[in-house]
């Protein structure tokens, strides 16, 4: 990697940990070349805008979010098992990342930009609608491999799994409850429980 692929990484980083905290709209070049012991034309060199900035940031924010979720997710056997995995690991991603210190960069911006049009929004909402599609599927093939019931509405099932995390989210970072991930793990374990395929009479009994 050259020098300037090098720094441009470490802004990204940076701009990354002052953007869970701050906002997107709250990075500012100065205040980042000042962390970084940069001048402001330094930085600016690299990225040209702030626009450029913010959508560096939300591809690296991307990129980290799959490595680290659905990377280990893709490892696991296809089906409920893929599902728990994931699900752990978009816990880990919201409630417990070291590099993003105000939480999931992902989900603050989805409330920050939901309402202002322009290239980030954008790109964000493409991600989003992408993971969901993928939590959809990561469903149908539960389906398949007879985890779940053959009558899942999967769109469905990934509107209210993204929901957990979402609320999550919410209990976590502004009512600061310290039972967050146990009810988000509780939600869970009751979506899958309604999903999951019936066999035998004594599970038709319930």
């Amino acid at each position: 990697m050259s020098k300037g692929a090098r720094t441009k990484e470490t802004i990204v980083a940076e701009a990354m940990k002052a953007a869970s905290v701050e906002g997107f709209n709250g990075l500012s070049i100065g205040g980042l070349a000042g962390k970084l012991g940069m001048s402001k034309s330094g930085l600016f060199a690299h990225f040209g805008s702030k626009e450029e900035l913010q959508k560096a940031v939300m591809d690296a924010a991307t990129a980290r979010f799959l490595e680290a979720v659905w990377k280990p997710a893709r490892a696991a056997p296809r089906g409920l098992p893929r599902l728990q995995t994931m699900f752990s690991a978009w816990l880990d991603w919201t409630d417990s990342n070291p590099d993003l210190p105000g939480g999931c960069i992902i989900t603050a911006a989805a409330t920050e930009m939901d309402d202002k049009p322009g290239p980030v929004r954008d790109k964000l909402v493409v991600m989003q609608q992408e993971w969901l599609a993928t939590l959809a599927r990561s469903a149908e093939l539960a389906v398949r491999e007879g985890h779940f019931r053959d009558d899942l509405d999967c769109p469905q099932f990934a509107f209210e799994l993204s929901g957990i995390v979402l609320s999550l989210s919410f209990y976590n970072r502004l009512l600061r409850d310290p039972q967050a991930r146990g009810r988000a793990e509780a939600a869970f374990e009751d979506l899958v429980a309604r999903a999951a395929a019936k066999h035998g009479s004594a599970a038709n009994d319930h």
